[in-house]
């Protein structure tokens, strides 16, 4: 059996390499769990760790934070050398943060197939960091295993070949659905005095919403005209905290601390909507049934607003209160897309495990008549190009 890396880095990574771990260590794969550090505050960590059931990490990085460019370098630094130690056939990555971007251009460059859980999701907001970072991890893959139709055909428009897209499903279902019970069970409505379908939870993090003190203002004014009828409860971001504090929080909203897995979960579950600026939410949700609204002008998760329970707000204040006024008013139905059924790390499991070893794959721009990059370089930037709100 192969010996398989499996990358984690930060909060989002946590929920999706945990079942892609179990589903290849039922297999028989030896696998080998690195975590970067990129987030190594306690309640962005530690509690997801113990919530999950996820082992120690086999090696820790310990990077920490910094500029993007000082972050993915000391990631590259320190994972080039463990790479070579290690010597994995296949190295495994998820997601799109820093992390995920710093160990698959090591990958590439040091032979091991590279696999990419989540390929093919497109906001095509190149303002956004993380776009950037799932667009270069994508094209050093060796498997570009999507989510969802939309994030094939996004990679068949780009120029991959067939044998390298795997519609596989989404993971972090396979953890929600996992855990839901356990969730379900936790006291934080009893430890904050909440009733099921009686608050709105709101989560805030991306730098384009909490670093510009004039966005983040119009935020917080939406916020406290909509806590007017349906209070409002914000677990606080480490990002966000400093910033809130600064411009201070309308009344009816009730700032508390970051919560673990299950606790949010338990949040999300028993919400009457959810605001978010967060991928992974505007999932979740819909895999919960609970109406969500997206602070956000784009998404890279498009199937949630089409086959899911999202609605794309912006960040217009205006826009912001009527769009949740809407969905109070009338709720979208519940919808769960297509695979995402809990299974999505068995598909992953059963692809990796079906395939070459490192160095007998061809990588993408080997194959005699693939588009290849220069199909996706020579189109535009697509800033103008976002699913419309």
């Amino acid at each position: 059996m192969p010996r398989i890396v499996c990358v984690a880095g930060a909060r989002p990574n946590y929920m999706k390499i945990k079942p892609v771990m179990d589903a290849l260590e039922r297999r028989g794969a030896e696998v080998v769990l690195v975590h970067t550090g990129q987030h190594y505050d306690p309640a962005m960590n530690d509690v997801f760790f113990a919530d999950l059931g996820i082992r120690r990490p086999d090696r820790f990085l310990g990077v920490g934070s910094g500029t993007h460019a000082e972050q993915t370098g000391r990631v590259m630094t320190a994972f080039e050398p463990l790479l070579d130690e290690v010597s994995p056939n296949i190295v495994v990555v998820v997601g799109d943060i820093n992390s995920t971007l710093a160990c698959a251009l090591v990958t590439a460059k040091a032979g091991p197939l590279l696999a990419h859980v989540e390929a093919g999701l497109r906001s095509r907001d190149w303002s956004m960091p993380e776009e950037v970072n799932r667009v270069a991890t994508d094209r050093v893959s060796d498997y570009l295993l999507a989510p969802s139709p939309d994030a094939a055909e996004n990679l068949r428009t780009e120029g991959y070949r067939d044998d390298q897209i795997h519609l596989v499903g989404n993971v972090m279902i396979d953890t929600l659905l996992a855990n839901l019970e356990r969730a379900q069970a936790s006291d934080i409505l009893d430890r904050y005095a909440l009733s099921r379908g009686e608050f709105g939870l709101v989560t805030l993090h991306r730098p384009a919403n909490v670093d510009d003190p004039e966005v983040l203002t119009g935020l917080l004014k939406a916020l406290g005209e909509i806590a007017g009828r349906c209070p409002l409860v914000l677990p606080v971001h480490p990002r966000a905290a400093g910033r809130l504090a600064e411009i201070g929080v309308p009344g009816g909203i009730r700032l508390v601390p970051p919560a673990g897995y299950l606790d949010f979960i338990a949040l999300q579950d028993s919400a009457r909507v959810v605001l978010t600026d967060s991928g992974g939410v505007q999932e979740e949700t819909t895999a919960l049934g609970v109406p969500c609204v997206t602070l956000r002008d784009n998404t890279e998760r498009p199937v949630t607003v089409e086959q899911g329970t999202n609605v794309l707000a912006g960040r217009d204040p205006v826009r912001i209160v009527a769009t949740v006024n809407q969905v109070l008013n009338s709720p979208p139905a519940p919808r769960r897309p297509d695979l995402w059924d809990g299974r999505a790390s068995d598909r992953i499991a059963d692809v990796l495990l079906a395939g070459g070893t490192a160095g007998t794959r061809p990588r993408p721009t080997d194959q005699p008549g693939t588009t290849g990059l220069s199909s996706f370089v020579d189109q535009p930037r697509p800033t103008d190009r976002t699913f419309p709100i």
